[in-house]
């Protein structure tokens, strides 16, 4: 059955019999649809065959997904505190579904949202509450209006149908603002991901099929065939091999040896494959070095500090922001907003790996009375102390006419 077949029996039994692709499935990051209407572009699965590709979205949603989302209760007084007893805790912060950890979910969704612009996931419910989170795969739902400020997405997975609202599902939408979705990477960045794929087969097919000798042997005369199989055997057996490697040669008889060097046309393909690179790096707002471009930048230096601070306030923020808004919008209950629950993500964790980072952080909050011993303590996994629930502050910047008077000087003179 061709897919013109698949989709005139799709309409007659009144579902999408194209879109039925399991999780299980060895294509499951493969998107047909788009693959089949513009062969030349890349799906999924050859787009994250680029290793800047595969990279930028590991770094991205690997880095998202290792942040703790946390739930807080917003009290009168605008003080905050951890709400742990609320229902969303466990599925948000802990596991959202009986096969898949915090972190799984959400570097799924991540994922989803960085190529396709849009990430899925359906709302399991009890008692009016939502107590799970499937995952959807991104290319499958058709999304549509249905009117009174709803959407509805209809798909088919693993042989069932679905037909929900907005109710039922959550949608976390990438780059573009449209209330049906977001922009996908996919589509947009085909361009550029379908140079980088032809750059790879260039080289791979260069390097394959390609003469690529490291040097050539002349001689002054023409040598006869006896001749020429015995020296191709002679320099196979002595001079071939990692363990031969830098063993002098004896030349004779007006035999000269010329070394080969990289040709222009290499060297520019070279050239290209590293302004892929940074295109792609692009495309995802990720500084080159951090997914192992350094060619234009060094490693260390103040430099990379400020690109890496950038990343975060430019790259992760506002993805981080779109997330928490989600989450927001689409779980709450009118209960938990007038309770002042709200959700975020603790930024902290990004310096679990940072030992002077989280020094200096705690340093500024115990000088400054904006944290105490116990709650540095608890971040640390340290049990509290008695009296470190006090915040203090330093005091050495004030007026002169408060300062302590020193016992060993003289009273001054009326």
């Amino acid at each position: 059955m061709n897919r013109l077949q698949k989709m005139l029996a799709g309409m007659i039994l009144g579902k999408d019999t194209t879109r039925a692709l399991s999780l299980t499935e060895p294509k499951y990051w493969r998107d047909d649809t788009f693959s089949e209407s513009a062969p030349s572009d890349p799906d999924a699965a050859s787009a994250l065959s680029l290793s800047a590709v595969w990279a930028c979205v590991n770094l991205i949603a690997g880095t998202i997904a290792s942040l703790p989302l946390m739930i807080y209760r917003t009290g009168s007084d605008g003080q905050r505190e951890l709400a742990k007893d609320h229902p969303l805790y466990r599925v948000l912060h802990d596991s959202p579904n009986s096969l898949q950890t915090a972190l799984d979910f959400w570097e799924f969704i991540e994922a989803s949202v960085e190529l396709w612009g849009n990430g899925y996931a359906r709302k399991v419910k009890s008692s009016g509450r939502v107590v799970s989170l499937v995952p959807i795969m991104p290319q499958l739902p058709q999304v549509r209006s249905i009117g009174n400020g709803r959407l509805g997405y209809r798909w088919t997975e693993d042989g069932e149908s679905y037909d929900l609202t907005s109710d039922d599902v959550l949608h976390i939408r990438g780059f573009g603002g449209n209330p049906k979705g977001g922009m996908s990477t996919l589509a947009f960045a085909s361009r550029t991901f379908g140079i980088g794929l032809d750059l790879d087969r260039t080289a791979r097919k260069t390097f394959q099929n390609g003469l690529r000798p490291s040097g050539v042997l002349t001689f002054d005369k023409f040598l006869t065939t006896e001749q020429r199989d015995a020296l191709e055997q002679r320099l196979v057996e002595k001079f071939m091999g990692s363990m031969n490697s830098g063993r002098p040669m004896i030349l004779e008889g007006g035999t000269k040896w010329e070394a080969l060097t990289i040709n222009p046309d290499d060297a520019q393909m070279l050239e290209s494959r590293g302004f892929s690179v940074e295109e792609i790096a692009r495309f995802f707002g990720v500084p080159p070095f951090m997914i192992g471009h350094t060619e234009k930048s060094t490693s260390w230096g103040t430099g990379l500090e400020q690109q890496t601070l950038g990343f975060v306030k430019f790259t992760l923020r506002r993805r981080l922001k779109r997330i928490e808004q989600a989450l927001e919008k689409q779980l709450l209950t009118a209960e938990d907003r007038a309770a002042g629950i709200v959700l975020e993500f603790a930024l902290e964790g990004l310096l679990r790996g940072d030992s002077n980072g989280r020094a200096t952080f705690y340093q500024s909050g115990l000088q400054n009375g904006w944290m105490t011993i116990n709650e540095v303590r608890q971040l640390e996994n340290l049990p509290p102390v008695d009296g470190g629930n006090v915040p203090r502050m330093q005091s050495q910047n004030v007026p002169i006419t408060q300062a302590p008077a020193d016992p060993a000087l003289p009273a001054p003179q009326e």
